[in-house]
């Protein structure tokens, strides 16, 4: 790949991603991340997840090409190994802004997490959460009683925020989704839609009785007091897509699948 970019790869430790891998290194040359411009994930939505928070801890972003050796693959490319140099030539860029999650725990802890899809609190137990829910400094919301509730960005709305019945946002609206997850108290409230810019406050009302833990993405927090969330905009995070399979294409048809 002479006068191209230098490229990493990585690949999910299925069998399948494996293979895959081995051939992609048979047919390339490769560099390792701290060298490379831009990277290859190999795996489902997951690993690309796990790829991404990889490159934000070590504070190197790269652009990632992800191909699809997973389920679902929402995030993904379809898989192939030919032609390899042209698409990453005629890709297209998607930048997506993360979450970032500041927590304290009931022993007062502090978590400060990213995620790219959505921050999420869960009651741990049984008994449901109660959860004062705050926006910019006020209260909107004294009291949630509900399995708990999520913040998703755009690129993440079409994932759990879905299941739980919160609108999908075109990728380019500057919005994220404040839904409930399975709310009991208020009945009627359905969640919020909200400019990226605002900042989400969570506190749990009764943290020993009813623990909530918080999860970005895949990273969890137990037993936390209060959680704060707002829109990273200085670690961009860049997507690469085949023209035809672009990401927010992808989200805008989610809106009419049946």
């Amino acid at each position: 790949m002479s006068g191209e970019r230098k490229l990493a790869l990585a690949a999910s430790p299925s069998s399948q991603a494996q293979e895959a891998a081995k051939e992609l290194r048979q047919r390339y040359e490769w560099f390792p991340p701290s060298e490379a411009e831009i990277m290859v994930a190999l795996g489902g939505d997951g690993f690309l997840l796990q790829t991404l928070h990889a490159m934000l801890d070590r504070h190197r972003p790269i652009p990632v090409f992800g191909m699809n050796l997973g389920t679902v693959g929402f995030l993904m490319n379809s898989w192939s190994p030919d032609l390899l140099e042209n698409r990453l030539m005629a890709a297209r860029a998607i930048r997506v802004a993360p979450l970032r999650m500041e927590a304290t725990t009931v022993d007062g802890q502090s978590h400060s997490l990213s995620a790219i899809n959505e921050v999420s609190l869960l009651r741990e137990t049984r008994q449901t959460a109660w959860i004062e829910v705050s926006v910019d400094q006020r209260v909107v919301l004294p009291e949630l009683v509900a399995d708990g509730v999520l913040v998703a960005t755009p690129a993440g709305s079409t994932a759990y925020n879905f299941s739980a019945h919160g609108p999908i946002l075109p990728l380019e609206s500057s919005m994220v989704a404040l839904t409930p997850i399975s709310p009991f108290r208020p009945r009627r409230w359905r969640g919020a839609i909200l400019p990226d810019r605002t900042r989400i406050r969570f506190r749990v009302l009764d943290p020993v009785k009813r623990p909530v833990s918080a999860v970005a993405d895949q990273r969890e927090v137990r037993d936390v007091a209060r959680v704060e969330i707002t829109v990273d905009r200085g670690s961009p995070l860049t997507l690469l897509f085949d023209p035809e399979h672009a990401l927010d294409d992808r989200i805008a048809m989610e809106q009419f699948a049946i």
